[in-house]
């Protein structure tokens, strides 16, 4: 039975290492793009929006889909469960982007083409 209890311990570990060690080179991998900053991640747009904010965007919602998936415990939940999780937070955050860029270029196109004085 101690042995059952020990390698019970032990899977936990590694797995929370696992873990660490995943959200920590994602972590990384964006810190060191925010310092670094590439030309050609600034220079490149997609959807009026630069490719280096598209990278962080995605990584972002990777490392929020990894901890949903890992300490909220949903990897042993049902199907059903998993998917109504998931799958809400991505139409939610992705509906938001989509405001967020529609909107702000409208607004941004509206002072810079001197329809509205930048008086605030």
């Amino acid at each position: 039975m101690a042995h059952i209890a020990s390698h019970n311990d032990n899977s936990a570990t590694k797995r929370i290492w696992s873990v660490f060690i995943i959200l920590s080179i994602v972590t990384i991998v964006e810190v060191i793009l925010g310092i670094i900053k590439p030309a050609f991640l600034i220079d490149t747009t997609f959807i009026y929006m630069k490719l280096l904010n598209w990278i962080f965007i995605i990584l972002t919602l990777y490392k929020a889909y990894y901890i949903t998936w890992a300490f909220m415990h949903m990897e042993h939940e049902t199907k059903g469960l998993r998917r109504a999780v998931v799958w809400t937070a991505v139409f939610l955050v992705s509906y938001l982007i989509f405001i967020l860029l529609t909107e702000g270029d409208y607004i941004y196109e509206v002072y810079k083409n001197g329809h509205v004085a930048w008086n605030f």
